[in-house]
């Protein structure tokens, strides 16, 4: 009997400890899919500031492959400065990439800062 015992006590251990790492693998693929979400924020954000000089707020919901479901909320602030007669504006871009519901044991977010230049 306490064989029995015993060996069904492993079984569950070992049952829990594989259910663990599953979820741990699930958390660190979500949250890798977060920090692509939020990167495609700032290349967007950068890609606004520098080639279409608009330097505005903006939320994407994002809907293709691995970043589908998330919404980025994206923010640019612009600041000017004289250099050598010349005019160089310095970009800051933040992004926030969300997915699920705060709280809820499916929810990620990640947050990336970025600093871009139109100097040459």
């Amino acid at each position: 009997m306490f064989l029995i015992v015993v060996l069904a006590s492993l079984g569950t251990f070992a049952v829990r400890l594989t259910a663990v790492q599953q979820q741990t693998a699930g958390a660190a693929v979500r949250a890798t899919q977060a920090m692509l979400a939020a990167q495609t924020g700032i290349d967007w954000a950068a890609h606004r500031a520098l080639i279409g000089g608009s330097c505005a707020s903006a939320t994407l919901a994002l809907t293709e492959g691995g970043a589908n479901g998330f919404s980025v909320s994206v923010a640019c602030t612009q600041t000017a400065h004289v250099e050598a007669g010349t005019t160089i504006n310095v970009y800051r871009l933040e992004a926030l990439a969300q997915s699920g519901v705060y709280g809820g044991p499916d929810y990620v977010s990640r947050r990336l800062h970025a600093k871009i230049t139109d100097a040459i």
